[in-house]
């Protein structure tokens, strides 16, 4: 390798690092984005210009295609289905490392080395698991099969079969130098991920899309190890670090064990609720009300709190909520944002959608700022949130999310719940805080009944 290329590669690694830097703050999650592809532009340059690389023109179309397909894709994708993208994406970019290694040891059937033989099999199988559970996720997000708990029949027996058949296949492959056993363990791992990922159910599934995004990362940083290239180790190890962090933190903000996400379902405490427990409750009284009765309860309020949530994600609200707050400022309300670190389906979804907005970031306030200010709001308007404001999470031991933290929105003096149904949230439990004396509900779509509100404020 020349200098001219480590060094181009030093710099992709100062980019990816300063791009971490950068997406650690909504404030400079853009220039963040920007750098890191400045990044990764820099380094499939280099890498395409080498003059020692061969079939230049299969990579090069290859390069094409995959552009022509993700750029669309992804200007195109709306923003409540971010999360399955990422998920979609991270997948690919486990089984691309995966196959990388696999071709690299059946070329050369023998490597130089038992590590780099070592680190085939560690891809092979984490790689393996990280496209294949990538895929159920995309599955349950895009609910093209029930975002529950599956468990096959003798999950626990079948789950660690597979998988210390996989690390087995894999250990003897490493021992024998042998390509038909490295098969077979890819195969097992493949397997391993689907039954990984399919006692995951409720609102855990994001947590495992941020733990499969590490493992793609440590595969990646092994498939470099193969290659003997600096770049991907780095990249990879970047990722794998970051991922597991953002695992525990969202693992922390919903006051679960990674134990629990991961393994919940075969002891029966998976965040998915029963039928029975919403049957139960299906039944109740609830208090609602028109946009004119809600409308003059913000307008003549002294401070008010918006709570987003997936619903407000799914209408495309944003705009039309930051038109009522506008207008409730000029009328002398004092609003801010209450953000939730896991509210809609992976940590940061509301920042990005209220940015598209233009929300001035000093009217969002994380959770632990925003809780101690519920108590003095006269009106907590909760938009398309529900298990992050579930009291249950606080307040029952049963509960399968208590532990989690949530946003104290039951503080308030009065809360206006804006649902399109009585349907449970992600978690698939129901909420008390429904049928709260102090609790209003405005059914309907988030973005149609906001237009009503700033119609109707209008109108005072």
């Amino acid at each position: 390798m020349s200098t001219a290329t480590q060094s181009a590669y030093l710099v992709t690694a100062l980019c990816f690092i300063l791009a971490l830097k950068g997406l650690s703050s909504p404030k400079t999650a853009r220039n963040g984005n920007l750098i890191g592809a400045f990044g990764a532009a820099i380094a499939v340059v280099v890498t395409v210009g080498q003059r020692h690389l061969g079939h230049r023109p299969l990579i090069i179309g290859a390069i094409v295609v995959g552009a022509v397909v993700a750029v669309p894709a992804a200007r195109m994708v709306k923003m409540t289905a971010i999360p399955q993208m990422v998920a979609l994406f991270n997948g690919v970019g486990g089984g691309a490392a995966m196959l990388v290694a696999l071709d690299e040891y059946v070329r050369l059937h023998r490597l130089d080395s038992t590590a780099a033989s070592i680190a085939v099999a560690f891809t092979a199988i984490v790689g393996s698991v990280s496209f294949t559970g990538s895929l159920i996720t995309f599955a349950k997000l895009q609910e093209l099969m029930t975002g529950r708990p599956i468990l096959v029949p003798g999950a626990q027996f079948v789950t660690s079969l597979v998988g210390l058949g996989a690390v087995g296949c894999g250990i003897a492959a490493v021992a024998a130098s042998s390509v038909p056993l490295l098969v077979i363990c890819t195969a097992l791992s493949l397997a391993l991920g689907v039954l990984f990922v399919l006692p995951v159910g409720g609102a855990d599934v994001p947590v495992v899309i941020s733990l499969l995004n590490a493992f793609t990362g440590l595969t990646v940083a092994a498939s470099g190890y193969v290659l003997d290239n600096t770049l991907l180790i780095v990249a990879g190890t970047l990722v794998g670090a970051s991922g597991t962090m953002l695992t525990q933190l969202m693992a922390h903000a919903m006051g679960r064990p990674i134990t629990g996400v991961l393994f919940g379902a075969f002891s029966g405490s998976s965040t998915a609720g029963s039928t029975a427990e919403l049957t139960s409750s299906a039944d109740r009284g609830v208090r609602s009300a028109g946009a004119d009765d809600i409308a003059i309860l913000l307008a003549y309020a002294r401070k008010v709190a918006i709570v987003p949530g997936y619903g407000l994600a799914v209408a495309q609200a944003q705009h039309t909520c930051r038109e009522l707050v506008d207008l409730l400022e000029s009328r002398g309300v004092q609003v801010f944002y209450a953000i939730h670190p896991v509210a809609g389906r992976m940590p940061g979804h509301m920042n990005v959608l209220l940015a598209e907005a233009n929300v001035p970031y000093e009217q969002l306030k994380e959770m632990d700022d925003a809780n101690p200010e519920f108590s003095s709001t006269d009106v907590a308007v909760v938009v398309g949130a529900n298990d992050v404001v579930n009291p249950a999470a606080r307040d029952s031991v049963g509960s399968p999310i208590y532990g989690m933290p949530i946003l104290n929105v039951d503080e308030a003096t009065n809360v206006v719940f804006m649902k399109r149904s009585m349907r449970p949230g992600f978690a698939g439990i129901d909420n008390e805080l429904l049928y709260h004396p102090k609790t209003t509900l405005f059914f309907g779509d988030a973005k149609d009944s906001l237009s009503k509100l700033v119609a109707a404020v209008k109108a005072l």
